[in-house]
C-alpha cells in the first residue's frame, strides 16, 4: 500500500496535478484496506493472510498504475517544489522540505488523535483489544476492522506518496522494509516520545549505524537488529532488574553471613 500511494501520487504529479495528487494516493490506500477488511471480515481469511493476498496483488497493480517500473519527477511539480516557489527568497526556503514534513506530520497526527478518541475511534482501539468484548457491547466489529484498515492504510498511502514527491521518484519495490521500520517505530514510540518520534529515532539510529562504515547491503540486517532490540526492550530490562536485585540481596546477605561468622569466632576464642 506504500508503494501504490507512491505510484498513485506520481501519476497524477506528473499529470500536473501534484494537491490532487495527495488525495488520489489516500483514496487508493483507503480501496486497499477495504478489500484487505472483506477478505478478512466477510470471506474468513485469515488478518495476516489477507494482507499477504493483498500485498501480492497489489505489485501488479502498481506496475499497471506506474506503466514501468521507477517513475522520474525530476521536472514534475510537487508540494514540495511548490512550497519552495513560495518561500524564495526568504530565509525559510533552504527549510521548505522541512516544513512541509512537519505540517503533514501535525495535520495528520492531529486528526489521527482526534478521531481515535470519538466513539468510532474507541471502538475500533477496543476491537483491537478485545473483539468477543466488543461483540458483547453490541458493536459491530466487522465495521470496525474494516473502518480501522481504510484508515491505516490511507495514512500508508499518504506516505508513500509524499515519500515519492520528495525524492521525486518512484519505485516498484520501495516497500521493500516498510513492515521493518513500522514496527520499530512502534515499538520505539510505546516507550518513549510517542510513534512520531520512535520513526525519528530510528533513523537517526539507522543513520549512526551506517556511519561506522557498513556496506549497503547490511541496511536491513541493521534494521532487523534494531526491531529485535525494541520488541525484547521489555524483557531485556526485567533481567537486567532482577540481576541487580540478586546482587543487591546476595551483598546484603553475604554481608549478614561475614557478621555471624565472625561472631561466631569470637565466641569460639
Amino acid at each position: 500500500c506504500f508503494t501504490l500511494g507512491c505510484a498513485v501520487g506520481a501519476t497524477v504529479s506528473i499529470a500536473g496535478h501534484p494537491i490532487l495528487a495527495i488525495f488520489a494516493a489516500m483514496l487508493a490506500g483507503i480501496l486497499s484496506g477495504y478489500i484487505t477488511a472483506l477478505l478478512q471480515t466477510k470471506l474468513g481469511v485469515e488478518s495476516i493472510l489477507a494482507g499477504i493476498i493483498v500485498n501480492t496483488g497489489l505489485y501488479t497493480i502498481n506496475i499497471f498504475i506506474m506503466g514501468k517500473s521507477i517513475l522520474n519527477l525530476n521536472k514534475t511539480t510537487t508540494v514540495f517544489t511548490m512550497v519552495k516557489d513560495w518561500l524564495a527568497g526568504t530565509p525559510l526556503e533552504n527549510w521548505s522540505r522541512f516544513i512541509v514534513a512537519i505540517v503533514f506530520v501535525g495535520i495528520v497526527a492531529l486528526l489521527l488523535a482526534f478521531f481515535l478518541h470519538t466513539r468510532l475511534g474507541l471502538s475500533i482501539r477496543a476491537t483491537g483489544d478485545n473483539e468477543e468484548m466488543v461483540k458483547a457491547s453490541s458493536i459491530n466489529p466487522n465495521l470496525t476492522i474494516i473502518v480501522g484498515l481504510c484508515v491505516a492504510n490511507a495514512m500508508t498511502a499518504l506516505g508513500g506518496c509524499l515519500l515519492g514527491e520528495y525524492q521525486k521518484s518512484c519505485d516498484i519495490n520501495m516497500g521493500t522494509g516498510m513492515v521493518t521500520i513500522a514496527l520499530a517505530s512502534l515499538i520505539i514510540g510505546e516507550t518513549l516520545l510517542g510513534v512520531i518520534f520512535g520513526s525519528c529515532l530510528y533513523r537517526v539510529i539507522v543513520a549512526i549505524a551506517m556511519r561506522f562504515n557498513l556496506p549497503a547491503s547490511a541496511l536491513k540486517l541493521v534494521s532487523a537488529l534494531i526491531v529485535a532490540i525494541a520488541i525484547a526492550s521489555p524483557t531485556l530490562r526485567q533481567l537486567v532488574g532482577f540481576q541487580k536485585l540478586k546482587w543487591k540481596r546476595k551483598a546484603q546477605y553475604g554481608g549478614k553471613k561475614e557478621k555471624a561468622a565472625a561472631g561466631t569466632e569470637k565466641e569460639e576464642k
